[in-house]
């Protein structure tokens, strides 16, 4: 599924859920709900947050920041990140199970295939160095 799709899903289910960004490994927005303005701020708060948290536990998978205008959740899952933000008081649990599930069902974008060699038969070799 794309990012878009996943995102539409996400909201669609997650009513607290107000603006998503999707990151990609390179650190760019790789979708959003939002503009893109928008999206760069979450893109960027979103990275800063992490990366502060590493300072004080390595290899964060995710984290909330609640305020009294609501949350900011971001979740990790290998080189790829969600954020988004979302209604005061949230559901945190919920809210961390719909973003997982979200980033786990955006396709990642598939390598191209090495393109395959035919394997030599016992004696091909021998036959052509001859």
């Amino acid at each position: 599924m794309d990012a878009a799709q996943a995102i539409a899903d996400l909201t669609e289910i997650s009513p607290q859920v107000r603006q998503v960004a999707v990151i990609a490994a390179d650190g760019s927005p790789a979708g959003s709900n939002v503009a893109d303005d928008a999206a760069a701020r979450l893109v960027g708060g979103a990275r800063r947050l992490v990366d502060a948290a590493a300072e004080l536990r390595p290899d964060v998978t995710q984290l909330e920041v609640a305020t009294r205008a609501g949350s900011v959740f971001v979740v990790r899952d290998g080189d790829r990140m969600i954020a988004a933000t979302t209604s005061p008081e949230p559901t945190v649990g919920l809210v961390f199970y719909d973003l997982k599930t979200c980033l786990r069902s955006i396709d990642e974008p598939q390598a191209k295939p090495k393109p395959r060699t035919r394997a030599a038969k016992p004696g091909e070799a021998d036959d052509a160095a001859a």
